[in-house]
């Protein structure tokens, strides 16, 4: 039930540009466009007619304030209607300026105040093991600055405690954490059990291999580095 379909990037544009509606959008929203892309590109086992099989892979959006991406690539995969897009935050529209799981056809998550999404990965994954569900994997997406937060902290140590081997989590580095961590992002997992690896956010290809690097065992976490000002 992959999407292997690789998404046209002028098709992706022309609709980001409709939820954009004239309105500016800043490194949050773009920073994330290459990871959204090869995830549902070649990663997430999950189509718009899957959306409910209880088999499907799990993306939950924790960096919900940049959702707009999220839903013009949504659109692109035939999630939802592109003139959805044409409505994004107004009163009678399904997009919300946070992804709503039960307006939004493959939404996981409504994610509002940042810090919470790790944790509903955590949770999310150990529901999938006491199921008896192997295959299923959860991917979460994360900002850097969400690390800042003390819940991300316990859901990291857990998830490593416990070895959490279908949980992946993907962190956007464009440098806007106020604190960071000593030895960069994936050192504070890795000193919690988890596999890492740290690459180019913008590569497709080491995206991809990153991605599907995990050894099953244990929580794996992509650190994907956006330094391009976006």
């Amino acid at each position: 039930m992959t999407t292997t379909t690789a998404t046209d990037p002028a098709l992706l544009g022309v609709l980001l540009d409709r939820v954009r509606a004239g309105r500016e959008f800043g490194a949050n929203v773009y920073s994330t466009l290459d990871v959204l892309q090869v995830l549902y590109d070649r990663v997430l086992r999950i189509t718009p007619a899957t959306v409910d099989d209880p088999d499907r892979d799990r993306f939950l959006l924790s960096k919900g304030h940049a959702v707009a991406g999220y839903y013009a690539l949504l659109a692109a995969k035939g999630f939802v209607p592109a003139d959805w897009l044409d409505d994004q935050g107004g009163p009678e529209s399904r997009l919300g300026d946070h992804p709503d799981r039960l307006l939004v056809p493959g939404v996981e998550i409504g994610s509002g105040s940042l810090g919470h999404g790790l944790g509903l990965g955590v949770g999310t994954a150990l529901g999938l093991r006491a199921q008896g569900r192997a295959d299923p994997r959860v991917y979460v997406l994360l900002g850097d600055a969400e690390l800042d937060e003390g819940s991300n902290h316990e859901a990291i140590a857990y998830a490593g405690a416990i070895g959490l081997g279908n949980l992946t989590a993907i962190v956007v580095d464009n440098r806007s954490a106020s604190h960071g961590w000593p030895g960069g992002a994936a050192s504070r997992f890795t000193v919690n059990g988890w596999t890492a690896a740290t690459v180019d956010g913008r590569d497709h290809a080491v995206l991809h291999t990153a991605l599907t690097g995990h050894d099953h065992h244990r929580p794996h976490v992509v650190v994907a580095v956006v330094t391009d000002g976006e």
